[in-house]
């Protein structure tokens, strides 16, 4: 008897994942908790373990498409070795299956590999076949379509009728590449799917709607041509495939702007204490703790006691009411070669500028390992970005859902200043924070960067490290 292994939730608030590459073939030989598969989601990239020791018979969903949770995708024999009868089976029970993920992986080839990965409907049908698996007929759906919140996302932006759209996923299931393909043709709307209704003998359509109906049927398909053709890459030119986490990050930072009413404001800080205290002690203190002490630790020591006095930053719309969040858990984005992390510290406002550093170095290096877990990408309640650390001197940051600010912390430049009449050079920076207008008003966060402002200022050669 072959079981089910499902989709996980990997979070609290992951409803979907991709299967960003699979650690199994089928026929392997699996023990309880191997890893079976990478999945990404939109809060971590993590390997997803076998819930019982067999064979795997079966790989349903095929790399790169998007699932909801709990959602079958493979099938593990726990009696390890097959018998004869076996195979026959289990493809009475998963023949389906196994056909649309045979196809589905002979179609991923195909558009991988161009020309040289093509296969045909047959070598498909022969994939089954060295599964162990006799071929079979596609299967009919019967009642109503599911589609992730990825397809359905898209679709609505782009207006698209989705029974129109044939699916090339496991079962005949509708994937995001599928919508994008449609979308890249030009795409088919749900009133252009619609055929008009059959007039009744000597009805007359007004000649001013016929004449829009027309202009329409003239005007729509260059539009698609010309937009089809944007989208087509000429011989010169590089096509890089979206991978599974650039592909979470589009979604988010999309749904960010969607959904959320962005505003934006700045304030100006004079560091140059901070940076004086900074290169007094950050040998000493590096040789002592085994910890770089860096500006960011400051940075976010005065963000995190701000919190504190206007408390509606660290909070989450929630449509009929607004969620003050009691913890202050701040988002640390960490950049890699080819994606964005945000993971969390955790109670930071308990933390000393020597726990905060310590957390930041620890989060950093699991980060580029690829070592974060779940735990560490959740619960975060506010997001700090250190933007200088590349030169950027002004930036305007994109929400971070469901939270309702995010603050960047631009590079510091010394330059002329007028204090008290007279010019003088000094370590300055931008603070720049993105808000949710739902939530608060620009006097809020105004008073809120004020404050960030005075306790970056008051820092001196008796701020306390630890």
């Amino acid at each position: 008897m072959a079981t089910k292994v499902l989709m996980p939730q990997l979070g609290e608030s992951v409803t979907e994942g991709t299967i960003s590459k699979w650690l199994v073939q089928v026929g392997d030989v699996v023990n309880k908790y191997d890893p079976l598969c990478e999945v990404t989601t939109d809060k971590v990239t993590a390997e997803v373990p076998a819930t019982v020791s067999g064979t795997v018979t079966d790989l349903v969903v095929p790399e790169g498409e998007t699932v909801a949770v709990g959602s079958l995708i493979l099938y593990i024999d726990e009696t390890r070795q097959q018998s004869a009868a076996e195979p026959a089976a289990i493809a009475t029970d998963h023949m389906h299956n196994a056909a649309a993920a045979a196809a589905g992986t002979a179609a991923a080839a195909s558009r991988a590999d161009g020309d040289t990965g093509f296969a045909s409907a047959r070598e498909a049908g022969s994939a089954v076949l060295s599964s162990g698996l006799p071929a079979a007929a596609p299967s009919v759906r019967s009642g109503k379509q599911r589609y992730s919140p990825a397809v359905r996302r898209l679709a609505q932006e782009h207006n698209l009728d989705l029974t129109n759209i044939k699916g090339t996923g496991a079962g005949g299931r509708i994937t995001r590449k599928d919508v994008l393909l449609l979308i890249a043709q030009g795409g088919l709307s749900r009133q252009t799917a619609q055929q008009p209704a059959e007039r009744s003998q000597g009805e007359v359509e007004p000649i001013r709607t016929a004449r829009e109906a027309a202009g329409t049927s003239v005007t729509a398909a260059p539009q698609a041509a010309s937009v089809a053709a944007e989208l087509s890459p000429a011989a010169v030119d590089q096509v890089l495939p979206v991978s599974a986490v650039r592909s979470t990050i589009a979604n988010r930072m999309v749904q960010s702007k969607q959904e959320i009413p962005h505003a934006w404001t700045m304030v100006e800080a004079d560091v140059t204490n901070l940076v004086n205290l900074r290169n007094q002690v950050k040998e000493e203190f590096r040789a002592k703790e085994g910890v770089n002490l860096t500006y960011l630790p400051f940075f976010i020591k005065a963000v995190v006691e701000s919190l504190k006095e206007y408390p509606l930053l660290n909070a989450t719309w929630a449509g009929d009411a607004i969620i003050v969040r009691k913890q202050i858990n701040i988002s640390l984005a960490v950049a890699t070669e080819d994606a964005l992390y945000v993971p969390v510290i955790k109670d930071a406002d308990q933390k000393s500028i020597y726990g905060l550093a310590k957390a930041i170095e620890e989060l950093v290096a699991r980060t580029r390992a690829g070592k974060l877990t779940v735990e560490d990408m959740s619960g975060g309640t506010f997001t700090v970005n250190n933007t200088g650390s590349f030169g950027s001197v002004l930036s305007m940051p994109i929400i971070n859902p469901p939270q309702a600010a995010i603050v960047t912390v631009e590079s510091i430049v010394k330059r002329p200043v007028v204090i008290d009449d007279m010019i003088a050079i000094r370590s300055m920076v931008h603070l720049c924070l993105s808000f949710d207008h739902r939530v608060t008003d620009g006097l809020t966060v105004g008073r809120f960067l004020q404050a960030v402002k005075r306790k970056l200022e008051a820092i001196g050669p008796e701020t306390p490290l630890y």
